[in-house]
């Protein structure tokens, strides 16, 4: 009865709605929330103060390495959009082309497009009151418009699903169309290339690479995995498209977002390796496919995921207690990768005969060597 009362008391203090404008769902676990922010809000208000301080007399934010620290330890709300825009280049590409984000909306546009993307409109993020029709303002407006400007923009991508999640998360932090544009053209042009092709090469190469990782850092998963015949596509891929929007805790996702604009692609590989390392025995109680795809539902959901600063600590940390340390990497990954493209195969054929270049230099340009380094 005491612990009724409790969780009660708790949903009765944290509000129903999240800062961010999404309803948290019937099963939401008030009082663990309540307990887990109490301690959360006392790191937010000291990294507050040390950001306070690094960002004061304004202009933009650099790379260094006393950013890069900061941000892996979390940045505040306030400052996110502004540390975003620095690290990535986006705030750069902004300063570079005055006034074209509002040419792209202005000019010539395409019906398909359109269409595609208004198609998407309704199923994004309806449990989030700032984007339902009936929201002053709706969200939604400012939405279509990003993502008709990037298709403008960007005719080799044009609008491919998972862009609204993406575009929809940039809008809430940054509350500007132009600046989310930006944001979107620095992840899908330059930080993630060929994730939202039509040919999704870039997408199709990473979820090979994690799988080969898993055979590296957790090869019981893997064998378990290979065993009932489960690629990683069918676990991976909303993961990577959506950046793990609508798959961790939004909070949690920011802390991601947060490292990914600074570091780059390889963050969601540590993310991915920290959830399959952490779980690895509940995983490994699957005994069918079933089991497996409720095994891989379980581990975005629960206190470990909510806690997004020691999640992200142990993110940081890096898989302990392996024989293959991360630094091991980079003497067996060179190998292991060549097997991995000649396995792959993409539309029945395989990439090594087609794409050979294409996929070693994707490889070698996300850095797979030093793709869990915490350095």
């Amino acid at each position: 009865m005491a612990a009724a009362g409790r969780a009660q008391a708790a949903r009765d203090r944290v509000p129903r709605i999240d800062p961010y404008g999404f309803e948290r769902p019937e099963d939401f676990d008030y009082a663990a929330y309540e307990e887990f922010f109490s301690t959360y809000l006392v790191i937010l208000t000291r990294r507050a103060i040390k950001w306070s301080k690094l960002l004061k007399g304004g202009g933009g934010v650099q790379r260094s390495m006393t950013v890069k620290r900061y941000i892996r330890k979390g940045v505040p709300l306030e400052h996110r959009a502004r540390v975003w825009m620095g690290v990535s280049g986006a705030q750069a590409q902004m300063d570079r082309n005055p006034g074209y984000y509002q040419r792209l909306l202005q000019g010539e546009r395409s019906a398909s497009l359109e269409e595609a993307i208004r198609t998407d409109m309704s199923r994004t993020f309806p449990d989030n009151v700032r984007f339902r029709k009936d929201a002053e303002p709706c969200l939604q407006g400012p939405l279509y418009n990003v993502l008709l400007a990037y298709g403008c923009h960007n005719h080799g991508v044009g609008y491919c699903q998972g862009m609204n999640f993406i575009a929809g998360y940039l809008i809430l932090v940054t509350k500007s169309e132009e600046e989310a544009f930006w944001l979107l053209d620095a992840l899908v042009g330059r930080i993630l290339p060929d994730y939202y092709s039509p040919s999704m090469l870039g997408l199709k190469t990473d979820q090979e690479v994690l799988g080969e990782l898993v055979r590296l850092k957790l090869p019981a998963v893997a064998a378990l995995m290979d065993g009932h015949g489960v690629l990683w596509t069918l676990v991976a891929s909303r993961w990577f498209i959506c950046l793990f929007v609508d798959v961790l805790p939004v909070e949690t996702v920011l802390r991601v977002w947060d490292c990914l604009f600074s570091e780059g692609s390889k963050i969601l590989f540590r993310v991915a390796l920290t959830l399959l390392k952490h779980h690895q025995a509940s995983i490994l109680e699957a005994t069918s496919v079933p089991d497996l795809c409720e095994k891989f539902k379980e581990i975005t959901q629960g206190r470990f995921v909510t806690e997004c600063h020691s999640f992200m600590q142990e993110m940081e940390a890096g898989p302990p207690g392996d024989a293959a340390h991360p630094r091991s990497l980079q003497r067996h990954s060179s190998c292991s990768m060549d097997v991995t493209c000649k396995a792959t195969r993409v539309d029945g054929e395989p990439v090594w005969s087609r794409h050979t270049a294409g996929f070693h230099s994707a490889l070698r340009g996300r850095e797979i060597r030093h793709l869990l380094h915490p350095g």
